[in-house]
């Protein structure tokens, strides 16, 4: 099976690699101010393509990217989750970004167990971080949520380039513990 053809399931969520018909949502999603503040910033609609075929390129060099996130409900696209290791990252992530109409219905944690459990199910990652921004109060949230801990202060390569994020993460060995109390 292609990666292409992957699609993952939660209770409420579907899981799936990007594709080129995706990039409506996601040049809505990456122009939106708020959603964005703790991404990098906003992106024009010709950046947001960029970013786009850098996550399909992601699932092409390495096997894994980032998952856009639909409601099984409606169909709605409503953010991206996943693994996450461009050249130069401080580690092994799982990261998330949720449309801000969709804050506060848990689709963060959901979607981030889905895709911990997939790729540590899939790769021999060792950890799993989460690279938050240290005024984003609501990614803590989601990280302790996953059972995951502030571990150091790190920054980011670029085009973050000095950016300082808090490294919260979590060793395979303790995702393996929790997952069996689950």
């Amino acid at each position: 099976m292609s990666v292409f053809e992957l699609q993952l399931d939660t209770d409420r969520l579907i899981l799936r690699p990007p594709c080129a018909g995706d990039l409506d949502d996601w040049a809505a999603f990456a122009a939106d101010q708020q959603a964005m503040r703790h991404l990098g910033g906003t992106m024009p609609r010709t950046v947001a393509w960029r970013s786009l075929a850098t996550v399909v390129g992601a699932w092409q060099l390495q096997g894994f990217g980032f998952f856009f996130v639909f409601e099984k409900a409606t169909g709605a696209w409503v953010g991206r989750v996943g693994p996450w290791q461009p050249e130069g990252w401080p580690g092994t992530e799982v990261g998330w970004g949720i449309k801000r109409d969709r804050w506060g219905q848990g689709y963060a944690p959901e979607a981030a167990r889905a895709a911990m459990d997939w790729v540590l199910g899939q790769h021999p990652w060792q950890q799993v971080i989460h690279s938050i921004d240290p005024d984003n109060l609501p990614s803590k949230a989601v990280a302790a949520k996953l059972g995951s801990r502030l571990l150091r202060m790190d920054t980011l390569p670029a085009p973050y380039a000095g950016k300082p994020v808090e490294i919260w993460g979590q060793s395979r060995a303790q995702w393996d513990a929790s997952n069996a109390t689950r």
